[in-house]
């Protein structure tokens, strides 16, 4: 195997990770609606339109697992939980930015 060849393996194994959390439905939407500050459930469910609590919860448990979202549960009363982007997090809200003006200027004819 070449030396570029080994390069380009290794970026898409990178890649491949990396698609491996954020491809799954939702969890770029949650980790975007997330870059706006802490949330709570109920405000992440509004916020993406269409997901069940279910998938909310099942997706926040995997974003936490991955280190991009962190849970901080207040004691209150009343007992709060939020979620928030870790600094891992924070560092994907760049790449999500570029990845929706991709789309808009390259995907949004065949929308609908």
């Amino acid at each position: 195997m070449s030396e570029v060849d080994e390069e380009r393996h290794v970026c898409d194994a990178a890649v491949t990770l990396a698609f491996s959390v954020l491809g799954k439905r939702w969890n770029g939407m949650i980790v975007s609606s997330l870059g706006g500050g802490p949330s709570t459930f109920v405000a992440l469910r509004r916020a993406v339109a269409g997901i069940s609590d279910t998938v909310l919860s099942d997706r926040l448990a995997e974003l936490a697992d991955a280190g991009l979202v962190a849970r901080t549960v207040d004691a209150g009363p009343p007992i709060t939980v939020s979620y928030a982007l870790t600094a891992s997090g924070r560092g994907l809200l760049p790449i999500l930015d570029q990845l929706g003006e991709w789309a808009s200027a390259n995907l949004e004819h065949r929308t609908g």
